[in-house]
């Protein structure tokens, strides 16, 4: 049976400083993030044996479990990519247009991107998805790490607002934190992502955007 894994980090610990300071990239990585890569597994075993046995009564919480655990995998996997030493800036190219195309401009795409972390009841994420069936850019707000993610979205940059990503630095100042990540943004991971994004074909005949 295959497993998850967690991904090693592309950069040092130190090297988003000072707007990610190294002890919180070593807790968030490999505490907080190789938790949900075990626990992803565990549930994976535990549905193997649950349906093996029979006991349809387990899925439920299991498959509600799987996607917490999974889902906070995914996105820290891409977390982590969505950032680089040195970066920040703005992007260019296809992705800069339809950022204006769909948002206006880049400063209401950051405006709105960072309110909808800073503003996420509880725990969640912030993300900027393509959605395949209008062919276009969206933000969401991810409660947890799973729900209110357009059906058919696909993740292009995620900004973690769990305090576990900002706390140990910033405080109760998490509106800092969400104007600091600006500065280490990788525009040419999330140039990639939008490029493959946009070959996905949903198959749904006749219910694209006009």
């Amino acid at each position: 049976m295959s497993t998850y894994t967690l991904p090693k980090l592309r950069y040092p610990y130190d090297a988003l400083e000072p707007h990610i300071s190294r002890r919180i990239l070593e807790l968030h990585h490999d505490a907080h993030h190789a938790a949900y890569v075990k626990n992803a597994n565990v549930v994976i075993a535990e549905l193997d044996r649950a349906r093996d046995a029979g006991d349809m009564s387990k899925l439920p919480a299991l498959e509600r479990a799987l996607a917490f655990n999974l889902g906070g995998h995914i996105l820290h996997s891409i977390f982590w990519q969505n950032m680089i030493p040195g970066g920040g800036g703005r992007p260019d190219g296809e992705l800069a247009t339809t950022i204006d195309r769909d948002f206006g401009s880049f400063e209401k795409f950051r405006r709105q991107l960072t309110q909808a972390a800073n503003t996420v009841m509880g725990s969640g994420w912030g993300a900027l998805l393509w959605e395949p069936v209008g062919g276009r850019l969206i933000i969401a707000q991810i409660h947890d790490h799973e729900a209110e993610i357009a059906q058919g979205g696909v993740p292009l940059l995620v900004l973690d607002a769990w305090e576990h990503a900002y706390y140990l630095q910033y405080e109760n100042r998490k509106a800092e934190f969400f104007e600091a990540i600006w500065n280490v943004w990788n525009w040419h991971d999330v140039a990639g992502r939008f490029d493959a994004a946009r070959k996905l074909d949903v198959q749904l005949a006749g219910v694209h955007a006009p």
